[in-house]
């Protein structure tokens, strides 16, 4: 579905890094690494690199890792890109600063508990997890996201799942956004940035 969905003409969601990365700017400072989990089309990573982040991204879908490394190439930065799913990439490999989910909310529940304990499991100590994605709310709209109810966040389900780790902002909120075709429009948004305790 997703080569599919990637294969057409131009960037789904664009190229510009996603709103919440600029407003989430000064979390991408020189010399951190990070994660980028369903990366996509790359513009996250690549805005990330682009910060001086030494950025691993991965994505299920070959066609959009290709546009990503593409994208990359273009904009002159160097993201270390992969084709892998969640549920078969090694989060034990490796622990970074920041781990990264733009949107990713493609699986519902019963996945969502591994794909976030995997997530909070490769944040090093004192490290940060950013998420962004849509509320249920955004059903209402219509501009974006999956229309299964059971797969959107709300700020309950959040706090709840990553209370091991110290929560440093959570937000739900409505805005306009134009990130390329796959989302345009009216939205509603929850940003979630965790800190993971050391020790």
């Amino acid at each position: 579905m997703w080569n599919e969905r990637f294969a057409k003409p131009g960037y789904l969601f664009g190229t510009a890094p996603a709103q919440f990365m600029t407003g989430h700017a000064d979390y991408f400072q020189p010399g951190i690494s990070a994660l980028s989990v369903a990366d996509g089309e790359g513009r996250n990573s690549a805005y990330m690199a682009g910060r001086g982040v030494d950025v691993t991204a991965m994505d299920s879908s070959d066609v959009a890792v290709e546009k990503a490394r593409a994208l990359a190439l273009a904009q002159g930065v160097e993201v270390n890109f992969n084709v892998g799913d969640i549920a078969g990439w090694d989060w034990a490999a490796q622990e970074y600063d920041l781990v990264l989910g733009v949107f990713i909310q493609f699986v519902g529940p019963k996945e969502r508990v591994a794909q976030f304990a995997s997530m909070q499991q490769a944040v090093k100590p004192g490290g940060h997890l950013l998420l962004h994605g849509y509320t249920p709310k955004q059903l209402e709209f219509g501009t974006g996201g999956p229309p299964f109810v059971e797969n959107l966040y709300t700020e309950d389900l959040l706090r709840d799942t990553f209370a091991g780790f110290e929560i440093v902002a959570l937000n739900s909120y409505e805005r306009e956004i134009d990130e390329g075709a796959g989302h345009s429009g009216m939205s509603a948004l929850i940003d979630l940035v965790a800190r993971k305790p050391v020790g």
